[in-house]
């Protein structure tokens, strides 16, 4: 399994911008599919977008589509979420996780490896 530990969460104004990110250990990064999940408190862990191995196919959730970017930088073992125009409903723990396979629909079981979390927490 992949390791990987996320980071940039924080505190951010509604319409405010933050980018998070995870970094994964091993030398086998660009094999893996990425994806970014949130839990808001109360609720189920929900995707908020996936990307394939290579970079090129992304998929989003309705709620962040214009919104939210997923990026990945294999030379760095490093994915993005770039979060644009948040909101109050997207406060949440934010878990990057990775995967063997890519599809057009995945979900959390689909996901064999998480990162801690990191708390994004948007105000009104």
């Amino acid at each position: 399994q992949v390791q990987l530990v996320e980071s940039g969460g924080g505190l951010v104004q509604a319409g405010g911008s933050l980018r998070i990110s995870c970094t994964a250990s091993g030398r086998t990064f660009s094999s893996y599919v990425m994806g970014w999940f949130r839990q808001a408190p109360g609720k189920d862990r929900e995707v908020v977008a996936t990307i394939s191995g290579s970079g090129y196919s992304t998929k989003y959730t309705d709620s962040v589509k214009g919104r939210f970017t997923i990026s990945r930088d294999n030379a760095r073992n490093t994915v993005y979420l770039q979060m644009n125009s948040l909101k109050p409903e997207d406060t949440a723990v934010y878990y990057c996780a990775a995967g063997n396979y890519w599809k057009n629909y995945l979900t959390r079981a689909d996901f064999g490896s998480w990162g801690q979390g990191t708390q994004v927490t948007v105000s009104s």
